[in-house]
């Protein structure tokens, strides 16, 4: 019998047990679940700090699965297919990755790119797809000359020891890009090293408001996944025409700024959203991702596996900032 994780309130832990006979989901695909992750959303449903979960309970959370189809009633999989589920509401209006066996709308999937197993598509995971979207964002900007994102000048990332400040460094290290890492981590340093940052700045020198609407230009460009003061740091502090990839909350949801860096300098702030990204933009980003994780890299960015059973102490990690890269779950077989 296939186990999920339940959550049976908001605020509850979450149980480790068998479904009930009928299916935990609507979806015209079912799906062997193989591995999962720990989001810093789903660190919050598990633990109950944050209202994610916005579905009936008792609840499966998890933002992300990967596994292969074992029934399906839609034509764009069959049997045996790879899939890879993030985002359209998984794990947060309709129950998630945290299952054996889960069913899926055949819409909200994408096969997974050949250069992926579900491990290593679940080392990336919405971290990964949300980091490989801003930099797809960086890239596609008007201020740079070239396709590449080298010499440019410096890009910075916040963040950038969790799990998409992480994949964000990789991404534009392998792009060229000389990268400058955020991190309250000491200890994260050579880790971020090792992806190819060539500088290291404490959070610290982010972190607090601007004391001016426009700073000492430094940043060619930036990828922010911590937000609040940090966010209007970053935004008073970019070069003319420099943009600024934004997805992160961690520092706080308000953003204290003025118009004139938007105005006088022509920064632009770009939004990434992963969870409803179109398909065909969202397939682009795996197959990159494919052609990124080879099996040395999946293993520097992937910080421990865990069980179903574990998921809860993971989340209470992921929380409080301590992992150097992606939590990843080991669902089924």
């Amino acid at each position: 019998m296939p186990r999920a994780l339940f959550l049976d309130e908001p605020d509850g832990e979450a149980q480790l047990r068998d479904p009930p006979d009928d299916p935990l989901a609507e979806g015209e695909v079912r799906v062997a679940v193989s591995h999962s992750g720990v989001n810093y959303k789903d660190a919050l449903a598990v633990t109950g700090e944050g209202k994610i979960i916005r579905g009936d309970f008792p609840f499966v959370p998890g933002i992300d699965l990967a596994g292969e189809v074992v029934e399906s009633d839609a034509s764009a999989f069959r049997e045996g297919d790879r899939v890879i589920g993030t985002g359209w509401g998984l794990g947060e209006t309709r129950p998630g990755g945290y299952a054996e066996h889960q069913r899926v709308p055949a819409s909200t999937l994408v096969g997974m790119p050949e250069a992926l197993t579900p491990r290593r598509a679940m080392v990336a995971g919405t971290a990964g797809l949300t980091a490989v979207l801003a930099v797809m964002a960086l890239e596609e900007h008007d201020f740079y000359d070239s396709e590449a994102l080298a010499d440019t000048g410096e890009i910075a990332v916040t963040g950038a020891s969790g799990a998409a400040g992480s994949f964000a460094v990789a991404l534009l290290a392998e792009a060229g890009a000389e990268v400058v890492a955020s991190t309250g981590s000491e200890g994260a340093h050579d880790y971020l090293r090792e992806l190819g940052a060539v500088r290291i700045i404490g959070r610290e020198a982010l972190a607090g408001a601007p004391e001016r609407p426009m700073q000492s230009a430094r940043w060619a460009g930036a990828v922010d996944a911590v937000g609040g003061d940090t966010l209007a740091t970053l935004i008073s502090e970019m070069e003319r025409h420099a943009p600024v990839a934004s997805f992160g909350n961690a520092g706080g949801y308000e953003l204290e700024t003025t118009v004139f860096p938007f105005i006088l300098r022509g920064v632009s702030l770009l939004g990434i959203d992963s969870n409803k990204c179109p398909d065909a933009r969202r397939r682009a980003a795996w197959e990159r991702l494919g052609g990124l994780l080879t099996y040395d890299v999946a293993d520097c960015l992937t910080d421990r596996v865990v069980g179903l059973g574990d998921i809860g102490a993971a989340g209470e990690d992921v929380l409080a900032g301590r992992p150097r890269g992606r939590v990843l779950v080991k669902v089924g077989e």
